[in-house]
């Protein structure tokens, strides 16, 4: 049964190679072309929690993209089976958000969370970096490495927009201060190069937005996909949390008693994770919570300005305001048990310290070349380095280059280069 809920307009794609008569849809292509990319493997050797390597039981970047992907889904079945406004012909399409989670964390460099703030403090004059950006770069831009260039997916419309949880470019989130010194964003903005991207995804229609407005323009495939990483992070960083004594009995009502803002409602879902971890019943609690999170989302009509283009953005996920508190306070326990940590904030120091490393070899080698110059970057990296014209090109290479290092990958890398008895010749063959 054809779905009216797409169009041509959601299937249209980037310019490249697509199968022709293919026995997949165009959105199930997009899902394979994520799931056999080489980025997307890496995601397995890259920080969610808990450093790569730490523990054999935690959630790895990839365990949590395949959770949201899975959630994603289970969202979207749901809405279709519920929703008065969706139809047997008119309908969500569940291969598209699926491909939408598989996707949304490719453009995580390594260390977590540090890594995507160091990058972007260290490219602060030359674009920024920002995770959500990345994924898009790397989509559109870079998921295959050929020769002489690397190569994106050409993916569809649809699936484009529904990764982009921002779409305000840099230089629209960026100001000045009192003294009129640059004030550069520290999050949530995509390339500036990007801005063609942005105008494929709307269609080529001249939109005028502040950058909220264009942050808050997202389609609903996109919604679902941003619900689906709350939930699968807000709940499963506390299990992780536990399995690895971040959060214990003792240490839960210790942070109780310190918060004097908590409702009754959310003291008594603090009490009630204190005493699933007592009983050893936090896992299984967990999953009960996921079902609530997904049967907490409803569609409800909105009016966007790209509403007139696509159904896609004819629609709003709302979500039961107890479930958002419910998991706003799963949030905030993991940030000040785990994160705030001094064995997290360490792991974080060093892992900002490898890549901002790292970082500063390169560029002062091939950008800056404030000594003679060595071809330290693996190839054929180096020669896209080399053979960039602009200067804001070189670091965006270099940048895709950091960025695209696992964990494990980082440090060894960090070693070869700055421990004198560390490698030889044997390792680079």
């Amino acid at each position: 049964m054809n779905n009216r809920f797409y169009g041509s307009f959601d299937s249209e794609h980037l310019p490249g190679k697509r199968p022709a008569n293919d026995y997949r849809s165009p959105f199930q292509i997009d899902r394979d072309r994520v799931v056999f990319s080489t980025p997307f493997r890496q995601l397995q050797s890259k920080t969610q929690v808990f450093q790569s390597g730490e523990y054999d039981f935690y959630r790895t970047r990839l365990t949590h993209t395949i959770e949201v992907a899975r959630i994603c889904r289970s969202i979207t079945d749901y809405l279709n089976q519920t929703s008065d406004k969706l139809r047997p012909d008119f309908y969500i399409d569940p291969d598209l958000v699926e491909a939408v989670g598989l996707a949304h964390d490719l453009g995580h460099p390594p260390f977590g969370h540090i890594g995507e703030r160091k990058l972007n403090y260290m490219m602060r004059s030359a674009g920024g970096f920002e995770g959500n950006a990345q994924s898009l770069r790397i989509v559109t831009n870079l998921i295959y490495p050929r020769n002489p260039a690397p190569t994106g997916m050409s993916p569809t419309r649809a699936f484009v927009d529904g990764i982009l949880k921002y779409k305000a470019l840099y230089s629209e989130c960026c100001g000045v201060d009192a003294a009129n010194q640059p004030v550069y964003p520290l999050h949530h903005f995509l390339y500036d190069d990007q801005k063609e991207i942005r105008a494929f995804v709307s269609g080529d229609q001249e939109i005028m937005l502040s950058s909220r407005a264009w942050n808050e323009l997202k389609s609903i495939e996109c919604q679902i996909m941003d619900w689906a990483d709350d939930t699968a992070y807000s709940l499963h960083d506390i299990v992780d949390g536990v399995r690895a004594r971040f959060i214990t009995p003792d240490r839960l009502q210790g942070w109780l008693e310190r918060q004097s803002d908590l409702t009754s409602s959310q003291i008594q879902v603090v009490e009630e994770l204190i005493q699933a971890v007592i009983e050893g019943s936090f896992e299984p609690r967990s999953s009960m919570r996921i079902g609530q999170f997904i049967q907490a989302c409803r569609l409800e009509s909105h009016d966007s300005p790209l509403a007139r283009e696509t159904n896609r953005h004819r629609f709003k996920l709302a979500i039961d305001p107890r479930m958002v508190e419910v998991c706003q306070l799963h949030k905030r326990i993991a940030v000040d048990l785990i994160f705030k940590s001094p064995p997290l904030q360490q792991i974080e120091f060093k892992g900002g310290h490898v890549l901002e490393s790292l970082f500063r070899a390169y560029e002062s080698h091939y950008i800056e070349q404030t000594t003679v110059a060595l071809r330290i970057l693996p190839e054929p990296v180096s020669t896209w380095v080399l053979n960039a014209s602009k200067r804001e090109d070189k670091y965006r290479l270099l940048c895709d280059h950091v960025a695209s290092l696992t964990d494990g990958l980082a440090v060894r890398t960090y070693k070869r280069l700055f421990d004198a008895d560390f490698g030889s010749i044997a390792d680079f063959s």
